[in-house]
């Protein structure tokens, strides 16, 4: 096909095409700028509105004078350092003692035998007590654990329950221990 638009022309037109898109382009911005505009403006009036008015309540709170501490005030914050200073003495001496019975268990238990529990009690009338139970291979290596508990200075008192004997093998027990600690 024959393009008869002269060169002129053809050029003019492309201009007229260029004017056009920036025209075109430079209405869009304009009109997504005002929308913008439009919708900052109530935010921006809420926010200096606030911030005036936290500024006049610092502006009083600036002027009135402090209230002092009463006598009931200072009474209560004494109370309550004294339960903090209470709990924190306690969480201090919480668990040395139930670990230093623990590891003294562990350390002399041989390795054939099988601890299943270890009860930490301390009974204000009956002093404290630990309960061990556990299965043993034989009687002799039962009572060679309950005496190499008796000889550690960990312990006051190791009571072992005749009964725990009666079975040849295989032994569930239960040892009551009283630290010496």
């Amino acid at each position: 096909m024959i393009n008869l638009i002269p060169k002129e022309e053809k050029k003019r037109m492309i201009m007229d095409f260029y004017y056009r898109l920036l025209i075109s382009f430079l209405m869009m911005g304009s009109f997504v700028m005002l929308v913008a505009i439009v919708m900052i403006v109530p935010a921006y009036i809420l926010s200096s509105a606030k911030n005036s008015e936290v500024n006049t309540k610092l502006e009083t709170q600036k002027i009135e004078p402090l209230p002092l501490i009463g006598e009931q005030s200072l009474a209560t914050i004494k109370d309550m350092n004294n339960k903090l200073d209470l709990v924190e003495k306690a969480e201090k001496n919480k668990f040395p003692l139930s670990l230093k019975v623990i590891n003294a268990i562990l350390l002399e238990k041989r390795s054939d035998i099988k601890i299943n529990e270890i009860l930490y009690q301390n009974d204000s009338v009956k002093g404290k007590s630990i309960s061990v139970t556990g299965t043993a291979p034989s009687r002799e290596v039962l009572l060679l654990f309950r005496q190499t508990l008796e000889d550690g200075p960990a312990f006051k008192n190791v009571d072992l329950p005749i009964s725990n004997f009666v079975k040849g093998s295989d032994i569930k027990f239960n040892l009551n221990l009283v630290p010496s600690l």
